[in-house]
């Protein structure tokens, strides 16, 4: 069992910044790729960014292309998101999730998923 939890979140005036931890409980961390979606109130869940297992592949929206970064550090089972100039339309639960490939990830094919972050960015 893959245990996610994800930390970071909060309030924070629109074109501010923050970063989302994501800490994996698992071994085999870096076999896994790893991604961020997030759910605005009375949405579905989307797809916000998602790395590939090595790190060398990142995929972003095209709502948050520029302004947010996704990168993961295996030594220490743990994926990150750098959001900056934040806006507020990226306001909402942010969830990490982990899945075999980059591909499956996106369409979540048996996705390991974290418990949530609530993000509010105010104008």
């Amino acid at each position: 069992q893959v245990q996610l939890v994800e930390s970071g979140g909060g309030l924070v005036q629109a074109g501010g910044s923050l970063r989302l931890s994501c800490a994996v409980s698992r071994h085999a961390f870096s076999n896994y790729a790893m991604g961020w979606f997030r759910q605005a109130p009375g949405k579905e869940r989307e797809f916000v960014a998602v790395l590939s297992s090595s790190g060398a592949g990142t995929y972003y929206a095209d709502s948050v292309k520029g302004r947010f970064a996704i990168t993961r550090d295996n030594a220490k089972n743990t994926m990150y998101l750098q959001m900056n100039s934040l806006k507020p339309e990226d306001t909402g639960v942010y969830y990490c999730a982990a899945g075999a490939t980059v591909p499956d990830l996106i369409r979540n094919v048996n996705n390991y998923w974290g418990q949530g972050t609530q993000v509010t960015v105010s104008s």
